[in-house]
């Protein structure tokens, strides 16, 4: 099956490592959201799952989403073609998603989530600036529009690609569905959060 899947090629390490996961489980069944609570076993794992998607949620994506349309408008973008810019910024997410399913192995989880919160902490800085100025220079606004960009292509190849599969990579299969639950339900109520205080903080 693994042969099948992944094409030609020695596969020995992978099935090896499969093997020796179900001989560490010997047959135990999932485990549920509060097995994965109360086991002392799983805890670093438990916090270093909610730590990174409370990162994800609070870097500040929906809020680039949010302004961008007024972003888009200061640039001289017409309104009739906005929504193809728009497309744009979600298919250069989509690309730097697919793009960090292949550097992943080779640059690592940290580093690519280090280096890309860097950027994005970098090009929000700077979006910062040249919101506040982009009545000044007529050039600032294509700088703003510039750095969405940057910021949605460091977030697509950083914490979007990284946080899909970390459930499964530092779980075992017993508690992966309970994880998985747990990420999905915190992701949601975060969001649920941010969406009712998001006026407010405007």
């Amino acid at each position: 099956a693994v042969k099948q899947l992944w094409g030609d090629g020695d596969h020995m390490a992978e099935i090896d490592d499969m093997m020796a996961e179900q001989e560490a489980i010997r047959g135990e069944k999932a485990k549920s959201v509060c097995d994965l609570f109360r086991d002392k076993a799983v805890r670093w794992q438990l916090i270093t799952l909610f730590l990174v998607s409370c990162c994800m949620q609070l870097i500040g994506v929906n809020v680039v989403y949010f302004y961008a349309y007024n972003v888009f408008i200061k640039a001289g973008i017409p309104p009739a073609q906005i929504h193809y810019v728009s497309l744009g910024v979600g298919i250069t997410e989509i690309l730097t998603t697919v793009l960090c399913g292949f550097l992943i192995e080779r640059a690592g989880r940290k580093t690519l989530l280090w280096k890309s919160y860097t950027v994005m902490a970098l090009a929000l800085g700077l979006l910062t600036v040249t919101l506040s100025l982009q009545d000044s220079f007529s050039w600032v606004p294509y700088c703003s529009v510039a750095l969405i960009f940057i910021f949605i292509m460091s977030f697509g190849i950083g914490p979007a690609g990284v946080l899909c599969p970390l459930p499964t990579e530092i779980f075992i299969q017993s508690y992966r569905p309970a994880a998985y639950v747990f990420n999905g339900a915190t992701n949601w109520i975060q969001l649920f959060i941010l969406g009712l205080l998001f006026p407010f903080i405007v």
